[in-house]
């Protein structure tokens, strides 16, 4: 059952914020306090069951489970309600994906702990205060069409693996890349594992990755690594980038070292893959932005960097390269950032822009006891505006602040954001401490606040299409959206401007959301009178490395505006090879020919149906704060 709050006036304003969130949001463009995660959220996902899933380190967390601290938890968006779920091995610093079959995949972590964070071993004749169990070779599972409870402790790795990277293929089985063996700050040559593995397993699991050796140290931990269209990897750490075959075992291509700044953890940097459209033919361009500045050699060691980082200013470059297409890809500069940040979180909204939240103005990822840290925090200055980042827009005018607020909550290591099925962003986190740490007037406690971003338009009325399929395959015959005068707001001109989105929204970590895509399918359009019309909307590209099978979200999006997203089931729903076809010509797009008196009695419609919308939801909103006075 959810944890219920003895605060009774607290949970009835919580209640009537839900209900206010539903018809019309407090803030567009900015945030609101919605709920409690119960447990840090280290890591998080949106689950097809509309739920967000949240993962943390074992730690002296409030909720309680089974006779210890929880670390791990369900968030229900619709009542802003947690329940705690029990995780048996500590899945500190883990990676994660969700499989073609929809199972979501949780891997790797640390040894038990206790107090502090230290280890379980190294105190043997002391008890196991959080009972918790080794996670560092630990395979968990969660079936959200079955039981809906963390399957741990019964699976597991060929070797440890503290960050690692996960990326689910295109026969919707994962690779498993990197990490350390007992972590800290930055890898180490003596607990390196330069390998990686399949889940479920392959024969001649694990394989050797040179790339994560010297040439990458040591900043290598949660190498960034994206799957191409050929099927190969792109894989970036430390200054380096490469094309690698994963099938014949061999780096493809050797790329240029990524300008300005080293972007996986702990330097951080924002990445996302860049949207996949009919226009660039799906074939992705990646972008970085931020990070840190800091020479091959001048990291420090695993204990920390050896210098007060938290007084370094992050880097604010945005860099992009497409890897494949060519022959010598080279990065490209993007628009910079209005300020240098580190762990800043792009994620993607349904109307095929990115806003970018969380993070810091300096330092980087991590945490320790030194003097200079801020509380053990080796970042500082919390950057608490968001942006928003438009890939269609010519260069030097894609990132924008119109209309945004900031939050006043840091969110600094150990933060998360993930989209929801409204279209509004879920964001929680900031916990940069050893263990649970809430001191006031302290930098930086640990936060349990949940907070909703709202993007601008989110008060907008919202088009309501029929005919939303339950599955997509890779190519096929292709399908039909039927979208009413109200949808187009009286006029089927407006087709000209509806488009498709798949949405996956990854599994959201350190500043990373692995999985997390975006694609455009192809359209076209009959309108079938001056108001209404049928949008043809084309199937999956017929490649699955394009968009990895399992489930997603779909939006439909007029003049910008979405409409609520409908989960998809893409591919077979099962993991293996995934089935192929051509994709059906969609029929050529036509206009409604419509007279002067025609257009004029449609306007008219229209601007009625919106003084209708208007009233209701003047009476909704005065419901709500009838409850609000009550309570």
């Amino acid at each position: 059952m959810p944890v219920k709050r003895n605060y009774m006036k607290k949970r009835g304003l919580l209640a009537a914020a839900s209900m206010i969130s539903a018809a019309q949001a407090a803030n567009p463009g900015g945030y609101e306090v919605v709920g409690d995660s119960l447990v840090s959220a280290q890591m998080a996902f949106l689950g097809r069951d509309g739920n967000v899933w949240i993962v943390d380190k074992t730690e002296n967390n409030p909720a309680q489970i089974n006779g210890h601290p929880a670390w791990a938890a369900v968030y229900n968006p619709k009542d802003n309600t947690a329940e705690p779920k029990d995780v048996v091995t500590n899945s500190f610093c883990a990676g994660g994906a969700v499989l073609g079959d929809g199972r979501w995949l949780n891997v790797g972590g640390n040894q038990a702990v206790t107090h502090g964070g230290a280890a379980v071993n190294d105190y043997p004749d002391k008890p196991n205060p959080y009972q918790n169990e080794d996670g560092g070779e630990a395979i968990r599972l969660l079936d959200l069409a079955g039981s809906k409870e963390w399957s741990d402790n019964d699976q597991f790795m060929t070797g440890r693996r503290w960050y690692p990277t996960v990326e689910t293929l295109g026969g919707g089985d994962a690779i498993i890349m990197g990490g350390d063996q007992w972590g800290g700050y930055i890898n180490g040559e003596s607990q390196n594992n330069p390998t990686y593995e399949f889940y479920p397993p392959r024969d001649g699991d694990p394989v050797d990755f040179d790339f994560l050796g010297e040439r990458t140290m040591p900043i290598n931990l949660y190498p960034l690594a994206y799957l191409l269209p050929s099927g190969r990897l792109f894989v970036q750490a430390m200054y380096a980038a490469i094309v690698w075959d994963i099938d014949q075992k061999y780096e493809a291509k050797t790329l240029p070292d990524i300008p300005h700044a080293a972007r996986a953890y702990p330097a951080s940097g924002a990445t996302a893959v860049l949207p996949l459209t009919p226009e660039n033919d799906y074939n992705p361009s990646f972008m970085f932005c931020g990070g840190q500045d800091i020479p091959q050699n001048g990291w420090g060691d695993a204990g920390g960097p050896g210098f007060d980082i938290t007084k370094k200013w992050a880097d604010k470059s945005c860099v992009k390269i497409q890897p494949e297409g060519s022959d010598n890809p080279e990065w490209e500069e993007d628009d910079e950032l209005p300020e240098p940040r580190t762990m800043g979180n792009f994620i993607y909204l349904p109307n095929g822009k990115l806003v970018l939240l969380n993070g810091g103005a300096k330092g980087s990822a991590g945490y320790g006891n030194d003097t200079w840290a801020v509380g053990q925090s080796y970042a500082d200055d919390p950057t608490y505006m968001p942006l928003i980042f438009d890939p269609s827009a010519p260069k030097g005018e894609r990132i924008s602040r119109d209309g945004l607020d900031g939050s006043d909550i840091a969110r600094l290591y150990h933060s998360v954001a993930t989209l929801l099925e409204d279209g509004s962003v879920w964001v929680s986190g900031s916990n940069p401490n050893v263990d649970v740490i809430q001191t006031p007037d302290r930098q930086w406690n640990t936060d349990y606040r949940v907070e909703r971003w709202y993007p601008t338009w989110y008060n907008e009325p919202r088009p309501q299409p029929q005919g939303l399929p339950d599955t997509l395959s890779y190519g096929g015959d292709s399908f039909d959206i039927h979208l009413s005068a109200s949808d187009l707001k009286g006029d089927s001109d407006k087709l000209k401007n509806v488009k498709a989105a798949v949405i996956r929204p990854g599994f959201s970590t350190h500043a990373m959301n692995f999985g997390q895509r975006y694609l455009e399918l192809r359209t076209s359009f009959t309108a079938t009178s001056a108001e209404e019309g049928v949008l043809h909307v084309s199937q999956m590209p017929n490649n699955a490395n394009i968009f990895q099978p399992g489930p997603a979200l779909i939006f439909i999006t007029v003049d910008g505006i979405p409409s609520y997203g409908h989960w998809v089931t893409v591919g077979s729903g099962e993991i293996g090879v995934q089935p192929t076809h051509d994709n059906s010509q969609l029929p050529e797009s036509s206009v409604f020919e419509k007279s002067n008196s025609n257009a004029q009695d449609s306007s008219s419609a229209w601007s009625s149906t919106k003084s209708v919308y208007g009233g209701l939801l003047i009476g909704a909103l005065g419901c709500v704060a009838s409850l609000v006075d009550f309570f």
